[in-house]
């Protein structure tokens, strides 16, 4: 004759399978809801945080004829993101060079004055800091949408941490087995002119090797864009371009020793003396 199971023994299983789907249930309360996915046609710009992305609804971009001293800059990159929001084929693009003149400030406006006209072709999505791990998951999603997105890596480092960022951005541009769509592309900037030098002035192994290296990574881009400090009669037409249509007027020898002191002349410098004289005069810029 066959066992019959002990009554107390089932009664026991039954009972913790049911304190289990009780424990279970009581931890989905507690736990907070999963984020809502992205809506990658709701606004103009998006920063990228490694896992998921937030939203930005107003991009802050100056209009591109508030820039001044990089015409031919204004011109290549808009023209690239013009091509880009279009459907056309489209580099990605490396800003490199003097800092405070303006390769940051020229991303977000070509992007604005592309968006002027079609809003929904084009959004700018920031990676922030140690966001690159989570590059390929942002491709991903980005791979379906009816968008054009242009990535934004701001201020690429080239400490013993930038090195190990520039080595994966390098092996992330290289593409792999699943290649990134023709509708994603990306704008870096950099202040580290050693990033498309080929001159090799450097004795040292490992500085050849980090040049080498910026070099390597420089290649992977079909558009460079050089930005160089300001001589004196550039900062002075830059300040020029900002005051005159508030209808201000400088002593140039004063905005000369506002730029000494700021330690160089450029047009985050000019513009940080128009501030300066439009608040003066009671002023908005």
């Amino acid at each position: 004759m066959g066992s019959t199971p002990c009554p107390l023994k089932r009664w026991s299983a039954d009972m913790t399978g049911e304190a289990l789907e009780r424990i279970a249930a009581a931890l989905e309360r507690l736990a907070p809801p999963p984020p809502p996915p992205t809506d990658w046609l709701a606004a103009p710009a998006y920063v990228w945080e490694g896992e998921r992305a937030r939203a930005v609804p107003v991009l802050d971009a100056l209009p591109l004829d508030a820039l001044h001293g990089i015409a031919a800059h204004k011109v290549a990159l808009r023209d690239l993101c013009g091509r880009l929001a279009s459907g056309a084929a489209a580099h990605d693009v490396l800003l490199w060079g003097a800092r405070g003149m303006g390769k940051s400030a020229l991303v977000r406006a070509c992007v604005a004055d592309v968006q002027r006209g079609t809003p929904q072709s084009l959004a700018l999505v920031q990676l922030a800091p140690g966001s690159l791990p989570g590059f390929p998951a942002l491709i991903a999603e980005l791979a379906q949408q009816p968008r054009a997105f242009l990535l934004f890596i701001d201020d690429l480092g080239f400490g013993a941490d930038g090195r190990a960022e520039m080595l994966a951005l390098r092996s992330l541009l290289d593409g792999g087995v699943a290649p990134r769509p023709a509708h994603i592309r990306l704008a870096v900037t950099a202040n580290r002119r050693a990033i498309v030098e080929r001159e090799d002035t450097s004795a040292a192994i490992h500085e050849r090797d980090e040049r080498d290296d910026a070099l390597a990574l420089a290649d992977r881009f079909g558009l460079t864009l050089g930005f160089h400090p300001a001589d004196k009669d550039t900062y002075l037409a830059i300040l020029a371009g900002y005051t005159a249509p508030l209808g201000l007027t400088f002593d140039p020898e004063e905005a000369m020793a506002f730029a000494i002191q700021r330690g160089n002349r450029s047009g985050r410098t000019a513009l940080q003396f128009a501030t300066e004289l439009a608040g003066r005069a009671g002023k908005s810029l």
